[in-house]
C-alpha cells in the first residue's frame, strides 16, 4: 500500500529522481523506479510532473540553482574578482570528485535532439555560465577577460570530467593552482 503523500510531494519527488537521476544518469531510471524509491502511488507523481521530461526539466532547473548558489558563495567569500573566480573553481573541485560529473552535462549528452526540452535547458545554462564567468573577468584587469572566463570554463569543465573518473587524488588536486596560474598569466599579459 502507498504511503500517504505529505505537502512537500514536489520537492520530495524531485528528490528522489534527482538522487536517481544522478547516480544512474536520466535514460537509465524509469517513472516506476522512481514510484518504487518514493513509496507514492503512480497519480501522485503524474499530478506533480505530467511527464518524464517535465521531471527531467524540473531537475534541470534545479541544479543551475545549485550553480547560482555557487558563484553567490564565491562572491561572499572573495574580495575581488580574481578570487572570486578562483573560489568558484574550488567550490567545483570540492564536489567533482565522487560523482558522475556534472548532471547538466550528462543529461546534455543523453539528450542531443536540439529540440528537446531537456537538452534546451542545458544549452542555455551552459551559455548562462559562460557569459557569468566572462562577466566575472571583465572586471579584472585582464587584457582579453573573455578569454579568461573561457579558460576558467575549461578548468571546470575538466573537473568535472577528471574528478568524475579519477576522483579527488586525481588531476583535480592542481585545478585551484592552475585556475590561479591562469587568471596571473591572463593579467599580466598586455594588449599589443
Amino acid at each position: 500500500m502507498a504511503r500517504k503523500p505529505t505537502s512537500d510531494a514536489h520537492d520530495r519527488i524531485l528528490d528522489v529522481a534527482a538522487d536517481l537521476f544522478d547516480r544512474y544518469g536520466v535514460h537509465a531510471v524509469g517513472m516506476q523506479q522512481i514510484i518504487d524509491e518514493l513509496g507514492y502511488g503512480k497519480q501522485l507523481l503524474y499530478r506533480e510532473f505530467a511527464s518524464k521530461d517535465k521531471l527531467v526539466v524540473a531537475y534541470l532547473q534545479r541544479c543551475t540553482q545549485d550553480w547560482d548558489r555557487t558563484l553567490e558563495s564565491a562572491a561572499e567569500k572573495s574580495g575581488t574578482p580574481e578570487e572570486q573566480l578562483v573560489e568558484v573553481v574550488r567550490a567545483v573541485q570540492a564536489m567533482a570528485p565522487g560523482t558522475r560529473g556534472c548532471s547538466l552535462r550528462n543529461t546534455h549528452a543523453e539528450f542531443p535532439h536540439p529540440d528537446h526540452p531537456a537538452h534546451r535547458v542545458s544549452v542555455e545554462h551552459f551559455k548562462t555560465v559562460r557569459e557569468q564567468l566572462r562577466a566575472l573577468a571583465r572586471q579584472t584587469s585582464a587584457a582579453n577577460p573573455d578569454r579568461l572566463g573561457d579558460r576558467i570554463m575549461l578548468i571546470i569543465d575538466g573537473l568535472y570530467a577528471s574528478g568524475s573518473v579519477l576522483g579527488a587524488s586525481g588531476a583535480a588536486a592542481e585545478a585551484v593552482d592552475f585556475a590561479r596560474d591562469v587568471i596571473r598569466f591572463e593579467t599580466s599579459v598586455t594588449v599589443d
